[in-house]
């Protein structure tokens, strides 16, 4: 039972504290009037990444990533995805998305501004990618089948955890990004099934974020962070 709750905790905490954060800086943002709070992005985010990073360490003996598979599906799927999520603006005229973490308010203070933005990829790249493959597909796709998700082999499939996940991944991005998201964690979820391999997942998910990333630095779309 003891080593049920830990593995529980570990799973899932980092996600936890992660949304907790993030709707802190939603409140502040919308009620604070100090450049601080107004841009309480540009601080709520590192601290994101330094505590859910250092939950992720806590707790990394309790997670079995396992090699790579099927590494050159994982990188089409990555692919795919980046290129659902940018379609509207990118193919079919759809207005930019141009207000979110503006990295250019600091444009006068250079080495700021690049540690800013070191910290936005660690985040988008390291961070978010490895937090959300062990919540969604490690944790949330096993736990739906039994709730002592351990015993569930990585990667087994049944319709109801496939569709609960995609729409639970789905729902936990904003409105404009719902019809992106579901196809996302639905091919994420293939890559489970596929690979039966979390690093594969963590992986996929790492290099759609690593090529959004560039192309919002590259369009300025600030709202795709």
């Amino acid at each position: 039972m003891q080593s049920h709750r830990r593995k529980l905790i570990a799973h899932v905490l980092p996600m936890v504290l992660f949304l907790t954060l993030l709707a802190l800086c939603q409140l502040v943002t919308a009620h604070g009037h100090a450049f601080v709070l107004r841009h309480a992005e540009f601080w709520v985010y590192p601290a994101q990444t330094i505590l859910c990073g250092a939950l992720l360490l806590c707790f990394r003996e309790y997670y079995a990533f396992r090699g790579l598979k099927n590494v050159g599906f994982t990188i089409l799927i990555a692919f795919a995805v980046f290129v659902l999520w940018i379609a509207p603006q990118q193919f079919l005229n759809f207005a930019p998305r141009t207000i979110g973490f503006d990295p250019e308010i600091l444009g006068n203070n250079p080495a700021l501004y690049w540690f800013t933005i070191s910290f936005r990829f660690f985040r988008l790249v390291i961070v978010v990618p490895v937090m959300e493959e062990i919540f969604w597909r490690s944790f949330l796709l096993r736990f739906v089948i039994d709730e002592h998700f351990e015993r569930v082999s990585f990667g087994k499939f049944t319709w109801p955890s496939f569709a609960i996940v995609a729409l639970a991944f789905t729902f936990s991005h904003s409105r404009a990004d719902w019809l992106a998201a579901f196809v996302a964690g639905a091919l994420y979820n293939v890559v489970a099934y596929r690979s039966r391999s979390l690093a594969s997942c963590v992986l996929a998910h790492a290099v759609t974020n690593l090529l959004l990333g560039f192309w919002i630095m590259q369009t300025q779309q600030w709202g795709f962070w």
